[in-house]
């Protein structure tokens, strides 16, 4: 039989270790793919949710608006004592204090406003209609941000691999280049030249791990997770070839970007502020009822009466209070007109830059590919001239930086251009 010490250090080697395998599975880095951090940066950006409280809070300013053509109901309770006559008193004469109680009750509903309240529940629907609209473009503003940040890893990623790569080939050739000074057939001056390269090449490694290092923190800040969260990207920096032509992009821009549908909704809201404004200009009617008790005992519920009345207002001098608010809308709308065409002049730019960025990129990248493919022929080619003896130290190096350069300018030009498409898909609304 085990001795109680046994069993014990036993459970606690089980449970030590269950805890670290645990601690491990949950350490495992988050595989995310392009669409799922676009669904995390949804999901968590404050952004999005600001929009949405928004859109909550258009919904009942409109409820708000509608109220005002509806019927309003009133009650009010006085509890009262005063030696002031009473209006029924046949005396004027002061009287003994006395208690007075009442209770009423009044209904109204506006029958005609002058066009105020139907403009103004007019106004919070088109109102609720662009916050839903800022939701999209929140979203697709959002959706490019998590692009951007997902391709940013993705092509630091790549620039730490190359210096990775590139501080590897540098410390086999170094090696080489000792064996070859062993024995008497490389001078040491090829060792100094190399260890200078390679402790260059390991500089800009440091420099290359800390942009990968602070494109994961900008990612995982996007997408609202810890800043140093461990992810792993799925989707690697490729080209595929966008098939439609700047005009065609243009017009689809123009017709789905939510800012244009914005602008065309706000310049409707100003043409309902100037109704608004004119209807100081119409009379207003209002049906009202009125129902009443009150005597001197409580709860004051004796001798009801009631009371209806047709109530027509309208106003015959305001000093000009209607014509400058009918003025100072109509400058509102031609300021809302003008903003519209703005909008509109800005979102066509800003489809060209993306777009003829995105060509230019693409440009680079057929380029690019094919220096990358040289550049590792060249390479090799040198090295192998070295090493039999018909080629020199600085033409290995020289090589292995075109290639470094090679790769990396591939590598930016495939960067540049999903980036520029990304950008584009925004530009146009794209969802």
């Amino acid at each position: 039989m085990k001795s109680p010490f046994i069993l014990v250090k036993t459970v606690f080697v089980a449970v030590t270790a269950f805890v670290i395998f645990c601690q491990t599975a949950l350490a495992a880095p988050l595989e995310l793919s392009l669409d799922a951090s676009i669904a995390l940066t949804y999901k968590n950006n404050p952004a999005l949710q600001i929009a949405e409280a928004r859109q909550e809070q258009s919904v009942w300013a409109l409820k708000e608006a509608q109220t005002n053509k509806n019927i309003s109901i009133d009650y009010t309770h006085t509890d009262m004592r005063s030696n002031s006559p009473p209006t029924w008193s046949p005396s004027p004469a002061a009287v003994s204090p006395y208690n007075y109680f009442s209770n009423q009750i009044i209904a109204s509903l506006p029958l005609y406003t002058g066009g105020k309240a139907e403009n103004a529940i007019e106004q919070a629907k088109l109102s609720h209609r662009v916050s839903q609209l800022e939701i999209t473009a929140t979203k697709q503003h959002l959706k490019l941000e998590a692009s951007t940040g997902y391709y940013n890893m993705l092509q630091n990623q790549t620039l730490l691999e190359i210096a990775k790569q590139t501080v590897n080939d540098f410390s086999a050739h170094l090696t080489r280049v000792r064996q070859m000074y062993d024995i008497g057939v490389a001078p040491w001056h090829d060792v100094l030249q190399t260890k200078v390269r390679l402790a260059n090449a390991e500089n800009d490694l440091v420099k290359t791990q800390n942009n990968y290092d602070l494109a994961v923190y900008s990612l995982n800040k996007t997408m609202g997770l810890p800043l140093r969260s461990e992810i792993t990207l799925t989707e690697p920096l490729i080209y595929q070839e966008y098939p439609l032509a700047l005009d065609d992009v243009t017009s689809y821009g123009l017709a789905h970007r939510p800012e244009m549908a914005q602008q065309q909704a706000n310049i409707k809201i100003e043409e309902a502020q100037i109704k608004i404004a004119q209807s100081g200009q119409h009379p207003k009617v209002m049906l009202t009822g009125t129902m009443a008790w009150d005597n001197d005992d409580f709860a004051g519920t004796a001798n009801r009466d009631w009371t209806a009345m047709l109530v027509t207002q309208f106003n015959l001098f305001d000093s000009g209070n209607t014509k400058a608010k009918i003025r100072q809308a109509q400058s509102g709308e031609l300021a809302t007109r003008k903003q519209a065409q703005q909008t509109q002049d800005n979102i066509s730019l800003e489809i060209s830059d993306a777009y003829l960025s995105m060509k230019e990129a693409e440009k680079r990248i057929s380029t690019n590919k094919i220096a990358v493919e040289e550049a590792s022929v060249n390479f090799a080619i040198a090295q192998r001239a070295y090493s039999a003896g018909v080629g020199t130290n600085l033409d290995v190096m020289d090589a292995e930086l075109a290639l470094n350069q090679a790769k990396t300018n591939y590598t930016n030009s495939l960067f540049d251009y999903n980036i520029s498409k990304a950008r584009l898909d925004k530009a146009i609304g794209s969802e």
